[in-house]
Formats: C-alpha cells, structure tokens, sequence
C-alpha cells in the first residue's frame, strides 16, 4: 500500500494540478483575507484573528477537493489501467486507503503555507500575540477533518465513472450537499420537529462546533464516520466489477 500511496503522490506532484490547487487555494484566501475590502479583509476588520481563513477555506474546497480526487479511479477506468491496479497483492480497501491518504496529505500541504497568515496576525496583534491560538488550533483539525470528509466524497464520486468531468460534478453536488444541504433541509417547515437530527448529519454543524476551539469526540467520531461510509462505499462500488 505504501507503494501505491508513494505513487499517487508522485503522479499529483508530477502534474501541474497538485501546485495549482495549492496555488489556487492560497491565492483566493490571501485575496480575500489581506486585499479585497470585505468584511473577511483582517487589516480592515480590526481584530487580530485569522478567522475568515477557516470560514472562507471550506469553500474553496468544495471545489478544488473534487478536481484533486475526479481523477482518481475515473482515469484508471478510462485508460484501462484500473484492472492492472487490482491485480496488485493488495486489498480493495488498501486500494481506497492509498487513494484517500494521497489526497489528504495534498489537502495538508496546502494548509502548512497558511501558517504564514497565523504568524502575520500574530505579529500585527496589539499588544503582539494576541491571538485566539486555541481557537486557532481547534478550527485547523476542524478544516482538516472537512477536507478529509470531502477527499472521501470526491473519490467515492471518481468510482462511479469513468468520466473526469462528470466526476468533479457529482462530487461537488455530494460535498455541499453534505456541508449544507441538512442545514438547509432543516431549515424547512415540513422539516421543524426534525431540525436537530438532520442538522446532526451536517457536516457545516460538525466543523463550525471544531472551530470554537473544543474538539469534541462526537465531532470527531462523525467525522470519522463520514469518511468511512463513503471510502467502504467506494470500495462497494470497485468490489462490483468482480460480481
């Protein structure tokens, strides 16, 4: 597995959409957080904290997630190569696994640069230091655990076709439908007597609940969960060229 891991990551650092996703990313939120004059703009704002980052950030992701993970069993299918990979001596799931940490650790790279936005505001506090670090902290593993939740989203939609583009669709439908499709399902009238449970669903409830600061087990274990469900559905869904 640690091959194939190796390998995938290799083949996104090999092509340009691993540094223009990392590039992409950095460059909107930099745009929004120190140039545009937006309520998000920090040197506008008055306060020294890099909140907008993590509530610009998801966003983002939601469709730059999906244009790492369209490719990722859509183009073996489509070059053929999906047969060679399961033929390796290795596990369906070990196959999905690999494919998600790649994913993951790309989504990690491109948050480490955004440290710099930390230690800017850092710097410009008055007096300096005075930043919510905690808070800081807490909404990093918060956007972290999105970002996984999303890599798993965008590569159970790469299974389903052997179609790029078609992929990066579905997998965005599937990323806002779970960031805030529940919240507003719940937001309904028909819905009112079941608003908490299906906000309970929603991955916006789970990650706001991370960014205060407290990482709470029943954040973390529906997180988890999430990204289980849909990396077991992707290798359902692998499983069934076999049936």
């Amino acid at each position: 597995m640690y091959a194939l891991l190796q390998k995938e990551i290799k083949s996104f650092l090999s092509s340009l959409i691993g540094y223009v996703v990392i590039i992409v990313f950095l460059t909107v939120l930099g745009l929004f957080m120190w140039v545009f004059t937006v309520d998000s703009n920090v040197l506008h704002n008055g306060y020294a904290n890099i909140s907008p980052l993590f509530e610009i950030a998801p966003w983002v992701f939601l469709f730059l997630i999906p244009a790492i993970t369209m490719r990722s069993f859509a183009e073996e299918r489509k070059s053929g190569t999906i047969e060679l990979l399961l033929t390796r001596p290795l596990k369906d799931m070990q196959i999905v696994f690999a494919k998600f940490l790649a994913g993951l650790i790309l989504v990690l790279f491109s948050l480490l640069p955004t440290l710099v936005y930390y230690y800017t505001v850092h710097t410009l506090g008055n007096p300096p230091g005075n930043v919510d670090t905690g808070g800081m902290w807490g909404s990093y593993i918060g956007l972290l655990f999105l970002g996984g939740a999303f890599v798993s989203i965008g590569i159970f939609a790469s299974s389903l076709t052997d179609n790029q583009i078609i992929s990066f669709v579905m997998a965005v439908a599937f990323c806002a439908f779970c960031y805030i499709g529940f919240d507003n399902l719940s937001s309904l009238e028909i819905f009112h007597k079941a608003d908490t449970f299906l906000l309970s669903f929603s991955i916006n409830t789970h990650y706001v609940s991370m960014s205060r600061g407290v990482i709470d087990t029943r954040d973390v274990g529906y997180f988890i969960s999430l990204i289980a469900v849909f990396l077991f559905g992707t290798r359902t869904v692998i499983e069934s060229r076999k049936w």
